[in-house]
């Protein structure tokens, strides 16, 4: 997985696959979900980020896995 932090743009985008993009759908406004051509979920994109997550936040990033 591939974690981008744009500050200019105000956007995070996490890319959970390699494979190419096929379709893409905004859930929720800001929130858009990128799929491949199988339908899976390849990508995740927030825009307008400082309006949901404090800044602060975003200094540090922690990854849990079981």
């Amino acid at each position: 997985m591939k974690v981008s932090v744009d500050k200019e743009a105000d956007a995070v985008y996490m890319r959970l696959s390699d494979c190419r993009i096929h379709d893409s759908e905004e859930v929720r406004p800001g929130v858009i979900l990128d799929y491949d051509e199988n339908n899976n979920l390849v990508g995740v994109e927030i825009l307008r980020l400082s309006e949901h997550v404090p800044s602060a936040a975003l200094k540090t990033v922690l990854i849990e896995s079981s």
